[in-house]
């Protein structure tokens, strides 16, 4: 499979990348500085690109049979996030691959019926521009009806640490285990993004994995 990747620097990124190629696909990443992917493989090929310009997203891209953006904005700049999913759903529109892949965020998934993570009171303030910028762009998705999208919403904590190769999904409520936390490692996310973009079950969905 040939697979264009967005925010391959980051630390999903990184982790989507070193999983894509350890099960033999072929990786482009796509970039706005090479110097900061320190990585070589034969099946990795690095191109300058920009996410917030559509027609260099569509350039960037053709050609590959799926799109997956672990783009994040930085702090401070988290309103960027919209405007960076404009540009890539339109980009990806543009050059005719027709499954995009994007990581969400935690905020917007429910931990009671109609009550979502980032509007508890103990969610913590310093992470809510962020939530709420991934929730609005859960809501570009949702009306997005030509591409085939799915976005991808990580447990509540992420970081990285041990690849197991197991976890549980869900759609739209928090994945929490027996002890009540919800959590997933970025590499297992990554293994979670690989399942479903060789094997789609979460077509036109969001989704969520935990342990």
């Amino acid at each position: 499979m040939k697979i264009a990747l967005f925010g391959a620097t980051g630390m999903i990124g990184q982790r989507i990348l070193a999983e894509a190629l350890s099960r033999g696909h072929e990786v482009t990443a796509i970039v706005r500085d090479p110097a900061r992917l320190n990585k070589e493989h034969d099946r990795l090929h690095v191109v300058v690109g920009d996410i917030f310009d559509e027609n260099s997203v569509a350039q960037a891209v053709h050609g590959h049979d799926v799109v997956i953006s672990a783009f994040g904005p930085k702090a401070g700049e988290e309103k960027t996030l919209i405007e960076a999913t404009h540009s890539l759903i339109s980009g990806v529109k543009k050059s005719g691959v027709n499954r995009l892949i994007a990581v969400g965020g935690a905020g917007s998934l429910e931990v009671a019926p109609g009550v979502q993570l980032v509007d508890t009171p103990d969610f913590p303030d310093f992470i809510k521009p962020i939530a709420l910028a991934h929730r609005d762009v859960l809501n570009i998705y949702l009306q997005e009806k030509e591409l085939n999208w799915t976005n991808v919403s990580p447990a509540a904590m992420i970081a990285p640490g041990e690849r197991t190769g197991t976890y549980r999904t869900d759609t739209d409520r928090l994945v929490v285990d027996a002890n009540g936390e919800s959590r997933i490692s970025a590499e297992d996310f990554a293994v979670a993004i690989l399942d479903e973009a060789e094997n789609p079950r979460f077509s036109r969905m969001r989704f969520t994995v935990g342990y």
